[in-house]
Order: structure tokens, then C-alpha cells, then sequence
């Protein structure tokens, strides 16, 4: 599954304030509880983005973070994109703030696809000129645009305009 095939404009949201990692996953939990259609409730997407984060951090550094998990409820996958107002601690590997979140629920069985989907985002979210765009954007669209066409194949954002 592409990755932008993920996300819509209402999975995309922008400038939100957030002061910890804590409330980070909260505004994501929210969010996905909001689109994911499966019955979730905010708590319980929270407690299984917790309890992945208590394995070991989803900040990949660069100001990223990929929260994640498998959910029984959930019969496919679904995402949000967050751009926050300003970088929260994550625990990143590489101890910058967070700013740029792309959190994701996955089928509890879809063991394959989500081990692809996670691959597919850290090598999106290692480049450079990715982050750059997704930063200098407040727009749902042109957000979506840059997951659009992101080619994994060069490791580049072909121009939208």
C-alpha cells in the first residue's frame, strides 16, 4: 500500500500545540479515533500507542516520529499526519524535539504489511527535502501532495507546481 493512500485531507492536521510527548500521542489518539472507523476509542488507541512507545521510542530523529501499533479492532490500516506548532521531546534517537508525526494503526495479523509501511515511511522521512516541505507547509493539500509524490525509487519530491 502506497503511503499516501493512508492519508486524506481530514487525516492531515497542522500548528498543533503541544507541550509533551504525552500530549502529542493524545492529539494523534484523537485524531485516529476520529477516522478510523473501527469503534475505537481515544483511550484505547493512546493505550496501544503507549504501550509500543514503552518498547522503545517511534522518534526517528530529524524531528520525526512514527507512533504505531496492531490493533484487533482495526481490519486496515489507517494514518494521521500531524505537523506540531513546535517540537516536543520524543526520546528520538537523536534527541531532537519532535515536530512531525505520522501515526498508524494496522490490522493486529498484518504483521508483513506493517513491517513495509514502516520501512517505506523511515526511508520517506530520511530525506531531507521531505522534512523540509512537510515543515514549510500549513496546508492539508500541499501536505498531501508531498506524500503523493515522494519517489522512493531517487529519494526525491517531484515538484507539484
Amino acid at each position: 500500500m502506497e503511503i499516501s493512500q493512508l492519508l486524506s485531507v481530514e487525516r492531515v492536521v497542522c500548528n498543533i500545540a503541544v507541550s509533551s510527548k504525552k500530549r502529542a500521542l493524545e492529539a494523534a489518539s484523537n485524531l485516529l479515533a476520529e477516522v478510523c472507523g473501527a469503534g475505537m476509542s481515544e483511550i484505547e488507541i493512546f493505550d496501544g500507542l503507549i504501550a509500543r512507545e514503552k518498547l522503545g521510542s517511534t522518534g526517528l530523529g530529524h524531528g520525526v516520529a512514527i507512533p504505531h501499533g496492531r490493533f484487533k479492532d482495526v481490519t486496515e490500516a489507517v494514518a494521521v499526519f500531524i505537523k506540531f506548532e513546535q517540537g516536543v521531546d520524543f526520546d528520538a534517537i537523536d534527541g531532537a524535539p519532535v515536530d512531525l508525526v505520522f501515526a498508524l494503526m494496522v490490522p493486529q495479523e498484518s504483521t508483513e504489511e506493517h513491517l513495509q509501511l514502516l520501512a517505506s515511511l523511515a526511508e520517506m522521512f530520511s530525506d531531507a527535502t521531505v522534512r523540509e516541505r512537510l515543515r514549510q507547509s500549513n496546508i492539508s493539500t500541499e501536505i498531501l501532495e508531498v506524500f503523493r509524490n515522494f519517489s522512493p525509487d531517487d529519494h526525491s519530491v517531484a515538484s507539484s507546481r
